[in-house]
This record gives structure tokens, sequence and C-alpha cells, in this order.
């Protein structure tokens, strides 16, 4: 798959977005409202109906974008789209229900220096997390889509220390497991370039909270999930959890296939996918498709 341009790449997501929205009046269970700028934000648990385009093959025809999953549970949600990623913002719990993006080959090359800045989201509906929040937590400001995967542009950074990206992290995890994940995929970008990344945390208690003014969830574990596309045309996916707690152990202890990340994040991926498609890559995963040269 040939890695695009990247202005390119935001052209093509507004007007994908921009359909989207105009398809929402038919198949949206909630209402839709637009901020008034050039990013665009979907309401509360709203149903995103997909997008039909022609794919490459014409026998074939794909829901795009790839990347995009769609929440198979009731849960709050606020559906934000940045720059380099796209966020489904949950209001009770004030962290992502998912993070979704595509990372191409040509992305790596930037050199964008990180940002640092941890700052409100701008087009949070209410009251935003501030970073203050997360002062004497002893977590991390975990992040999500992580800022090393957005050197490419200067706003792409920036909005990748949005608090809406972010997650309360053991620091361990964040430093150390984690974060060779996020290598990984960075890897794999290189390598085949370009894959889809969908990442968040697992919920499973509401309980443990950090913050005195807002309460932010702390999340038991995290998921991500990729897919590429093969050389032959085909796909594959991979999935992985890790517990929300110090550890230093091989990735491939953290494997699972996209369904089982699926039944434990109420959380469907690869849904834009033809069915025919997705219901055999996600049924289980093949480590050499995702051995790198490093």
């Amino acid at each position: 798959m040939v890695a695009r341009k990247k202005t390119n790449k935001r052209y093509y997501r507004l007007i994908v977005w921009f359909v989207v929205l105009v398809a929402g009046g038919v198949y949206a269970l909630s209402r839709i409202q637009m901020p008034s700028s050039q990013e665009q934000a979907v309401n509360a648990n709203q149903t995103i109906a997909p997008v039909i385009l022609p794919s490459p093959d014409p026998e074939v025809t794909f829901l795009l974008p790839l990347e995009l999953p769609q929440l198979i549970v009731e849960r709050n949600q606020q559906v934000i789209v940045h720059t380099g990623y796209t966020v489904s913002y949950n209001h009770d719990w004030r962290i992502p229900n998912w993070v979704a993006y595509e990372l191409t080959d040509q992305e790596l090359i930037g050199d964008q220096e990180r940002s640092n800045r941890f700052v409100p989201d701008p087009l949070v509906e209410g009251d935003p997390v501030v970073t203050k929040d997360y002062s004497n937590s002893g977590y991390d400001r975990g992040h999500m889509a992580p800022a090393a995967d957005m050197k490419w542009s200067e706003q792409a950074m920036k909005e990748s220390f949005y608090l809406t990206n972010i997650c309360p992290q053991n620091h361990n995890n964040n430093a150390g497991d984690w974060k060779d994940l996020e290598e990984m995929g960075r890897d794999l970008a290189h390598q085949y370039n370009s894959i889809y990344i969908c990442c968040g945390p697992i919920v499973t208690d509401v309980s443990t909270t950090i913050g005195t003014v807002r309460k932010i969830v702390v999340p038991q574990a995290f998921y991500k999930v990729f897919l590429r596309q093969k050389a032959d045309g085909s796909w594959t996916s991979i999935g992985f959890v890790m517990p929300n707690a110090p550890g230093n152990r091989p990735l491939m202890t953290y494997m699972l296939s996209v369904d089982e990340v699926e039944q434990q994040t109420g959380i469907d991926f690869f849904y834009n996918l033809p069915d025919s498609i997705e219901n055999i890559v996600e049924s289980d995963y093949t480590i050499s498709d995702w051995t790198t040269s490093k």
C-alpha cells in the first residue's frame, strides 16, 4: 500500500467526514452538533454511518475509513476528528473509549519536536479535563495516540497532547511494555508502508479515580489493535491487551486475536471492512505477519 501525502490525507478525511455528517440525518441515533471549526465533533452516543467508497479492487467495495471502530455496547461518547487521529471521548469516564488513526511510513520521517504541553481539548463539550487533574495522582498522563507518531505535523503534535487522548497510566507500564508496543507500531509502519491502529483503555471498574474536581476513571488495562494489507492484497490483524500495572514481559505474551479484544472492550474494530474479510482476519492472528526487521 502506497503512503499518501499528508496534505491529501487530511483533505480526504475532511471530505469523508462531510459525507458522514450528511448521511447522519438518516442513520444517526442522536443529534449531531458541529463546531465552527475545520475540525469536526460528533455528539455523545452518535452512531456513525459508514461511507461507501470504491476500493482499488473493482470486485470489492470498502467502507472507509478503515481505522474507525464502533461501540457495540451502550456507552457515552463524543467523536472528535483531529489532524492525526480520531477520538471517541467518554464524558462519564473523562478518558477516551478509543483513539484511531492510520500511520504511514512517510509520516515517520517527520522531525517535529515533542510538545510536552498537555492542554484541554478545545472541541470537547462540557467541562474538559485539565492537566491539574493529574497532579499528585501517582499516574502518568499516558498517550493513546503517541506523540512520536505525530512528528510529521506541528498541529498533529500539539493535538496529541490534548487530554482527550490521555489516560491515567501506571508509570512502569507507560515507560515499559506500552512504550515497546508503540515502538512496534512505528516499526510495522516503516516495514509495511501503512498500518491502521486503534487503541484505548479497558474499564471494568469505575471506582478507582483521580482528580478532586473532575473524577477521571483509572483503567484496569489497555488495548491496541493493528490492521494492514499484505503484498498479495489480503488483510491481517492482531490485538494486544496489557494490564495497567508494572510489567516487563515479551509483547507476545499480550497478543490476542482482534475478536478476543472486542469481547473485552465492547468495541467492533475494522467494521468498515467487508464482513467476508473482517470475519476471517479478526478471528485469529499470524505472528509472522507482524515481524519486523528490527
